[in-house]
């Protein structure tokens, strides 16, 4: 039996966790990212120790694949599907993963369906990694239930299929992250703040007897660190909150701050940062110092 052909649109953060689950299965596993032809790109630089192959370009990676797992940044998710649409044989199964509104995954959608694939709405409710394909997934869409026995076949054991039409999952996704982002952005803005004052010790003690955590220091570190890391996905990520907020009648004030703060964090050049909160925090405070003499931020 020939093994089926994945390709993997996008070699980010998500792709190339799931290749790396991807390459223990009986997949022919290949993959085009924009940042390719870079040799000096993150993308680039990671190909070395993941076993695919590297396309030349997106009709390269698409042609003969029978599925598609869409894995771009926020604001290139249409210019992806609208891109692999012509591309994509009979029945494709166009896995579209990226974390956009509903209606952006409806516009997608569209693209695919006008073509000859197959077009599954996806939205990942938990960070990639550890678990890779075994992340909890929402999918949607009239392909979904069909896309469920390959979707084990590959690996994905936690996909639960919420509805046969297309922005359910997304919306699910989108509205969390109104929560998930914007405390990374309010603990950011709290912290920093309050190490200014020296009282960045008694506001975490706070917080451990108001809001259940188990340790405010690792999650405080934790979150300011993925916007440190990944400011710059996420804040498109948040705009795209904001539009759904916005398509649903409600002024998305939190969120468009939330992308805000995400972009800010994105020009820090901290791309990790220490793990102990002071240090860290200490760290960020320094970029400021150093940028115009304005100690607000």
């Amino acid at each position: 039996m020939n093994r089926r052909s994945v390709c993997l649109i996008g070699f980010g953060e998500v792709g190339q966790t799931l290749a790396r689950d991807l390459q223990t299965r009986e997949v022919a596993l290949s993959a085009w990212d924009l940042q390719f032809p870079d040799p000096d790109s993150q993308p680039s630089h990671a190909l070395p120790g993941i076993g695919l192959r590297a396309a030349t370009s997106a009709a390269d990676a698409i042609g003969g694949a029978s599925v598609v797992v869409s894995a771009v940044t926020a604001a290139d998710c249409l210019a992806a599907a609208a891109t692999a649409a012509p591309l994509l044989g009979a029945g494709t199964y166009f896995l579209d993963l990226n974390s956009v509104s509903p209606a952006t995954k409806v516009a997608a959608a569209s693209a695919i369906e006008r073509g000859s694939g197959r077009y599954v709405e996806a939205a990942v409710m938990s960070p990639i990694q550890p678990d890779g394909t075994r992340s909890p997934i929402l999918t949607g869409g009239p392909h979904a239930v069909a896309f469920l026995a390959v979707a084990q076949e590959l690996g994905f054991t936690r996909m639960t299929v919420v509805a046969d039409t297309i922005g359910r999952a997304s919306a699910t996704k989108m509205c969390r992250s109104v929560m998930i982002k914007g405390v990374e952005a309010l603990l950011a803005e709290s912290l920093l703040a309050a190490r200014r004052y020296g009282v960045e010790e008694a506001v975490l003690e706070s917080l451990g007897g108001v809001l259940p955590s188990k340790d405010w220091r690792a999650l405080g570190s934790y979150m300011i660190r993925r916007s440190l890391q990944h400011g710059r996905r996420r804040a498109a990520e948040m705009r795209e909150v904001a539009r759904t907020v916005h398509e649903a009648g409600i002024t998305p004030w939190m969120s468009e701050a939330a992308a805000a703060r995400q972009d800010w964090a994105a020009d820090r050049r901290l791309p990790f940062g220490p793990e102990a909160i002071r240090p860290l925090l200490d760290a960020i405070l320094a970029t400021i110092d150093r940028e115009t003499g304005d100690r607000a931020c």
